[in-house]
């Protein structure tokens, strides 16, 4: 077991709070509202997790990620992805030189630290398997070589929920490698007023550089060390352990509504997720609240349905609730 210095922890959190309060201030200078968000990406940084951002398009998610980008010290590209679009254009390819007589490599936009791939569905298979390897492995192949991709390295990928033509459905193996998948919704009405003016009538903010790659890498480590008791564990274990056999939590009811239940990797991805949240809240330590709040993002898409439940009109969503309510709470 892990020793736990809950003041030195503490200390070490409020002294580093002021870096992410930087990010979040900084970002929100273009972005209104959607605080939950801008707090979803700055998560997958501290737990070096890849994000997926699902709306309608126009809901800033593009813009939000490119506004987070620009608060790192760090490389970033962007890709639009398109059904022509090939393995080589993003990872890179094997160039001849003529004058030399040899190969050479040309590396793609996926070396970068931030990489956002817009509307990743729109990718053919070939190109969501060479985007697999780089989420997974942190490494691309190109021409036979492996050549690692430079720490922090995180994919934030948006995806449209309502257009179907000319896209592809993302392999359950890929969705299980976000970390999050976080929906995006409509502003309230009094943002969208306040967006109308922003966006129209005022001179649009630049955003300043407020954390480099080092910092990131040391805050993750700190976010590693936060406190999660042994109850706060089990009770994260049975959360996902009942989405796959809801029988043995007195659960029956969804046993017929769920194909397959979550992966270990739910399991270890809740687990630093609400250490991330709780580092957000400026605590040294995890709360049951910190595990809900994150819980629905880290989850919704490592549920598979049965035809029951998408026949009944029953979505993920409605089985996390249940289970957040249902399961004890130590």
């Amino acid at each position: 077991m892990q020793n736990y210095d809950l003041d030195a922890i503490n200390t070490r959190i409020q002294a580093d709070s002021s870096l992410i309060q930087d990010i979040l201030n900084e970002a929100g200078k273009i972005i209104v509202g959607q605080r939950a968000l801008l707090e979803r990406l700055v998560i997958g940084l501290l737990c070096n997790g890849h994000i997926l951002l699902e709306g309608v398009p126009g809901l800033a998610k593009t813009t939000a990620i490119a506004a987070l980008a620009k608060t790192i010290d760090a490389s970033f590209n962007r890709l639009q992805f398109t059904p022509d679009l090939l393995p080589a254009d993003l990872i890179g390819t094997l160039i001849y030189d003529q004058q030399k007589g040899e190969f050479y490599t040309k590396t793609g936009p996926i070396f970068a630290n931030v990489v956002l791939a817009d509307e990743i569905n729109r990718a053919p298979a070939k190109v969501q398997s060479a985007l697999l390897e780089a989420m997974q492995e942190r490494q691309v192949t190109i021409g036979g070589t492996t050549y690692p991709l430079e720490e922090p390295f995180i994919v934030l990928a948006t995806q449209n929920p309502i257009e179907h033509e000319g896209t592809y459905p993302l392999p359950e193996a890929q969705v299980d490698r976000f970390m999050l998948k976080v929906k995006v919704n409509y502003p309230s009405h009094t943002e969208e007023l306040q967006i109308l003016r922003r966006m129209t009538t005022e001179e649009i903010p630049e955003i300043q550089q407020v954390i480099s790659c080092e910092d990131i890498i040391r805050l993750r480590e700190l976010t590693r060390s936060i406190y999660m008791a042994e109850q706060l564990e089990t009770y994260i274990v049975d959360l996902v352990c009942a989405t796959r056999a809801p029988d043995a939590y007195q659960l029956d009811e969804l046993s017929p509504l769920i194909e397959y239940g979550a992966s270990p990797r739910a399991t270890i991805f809740l687990a630093i997720a609400a250490r991330a949240r709780a580092f957000l809240s400026e605590r040294g330590y995890v709360t049951p609240e910190d595990i809900h709040e994150i819980g629905m993002d880290v989850l919704r898409h490592r549920i598979i349905l049965s035809y029951e439940a998408e026949a009944e009109g029953i979505d993920t969503e409605n089985i996390i609730t249940q289970l957040f309510s249902k399961i004890e709470v130590p």
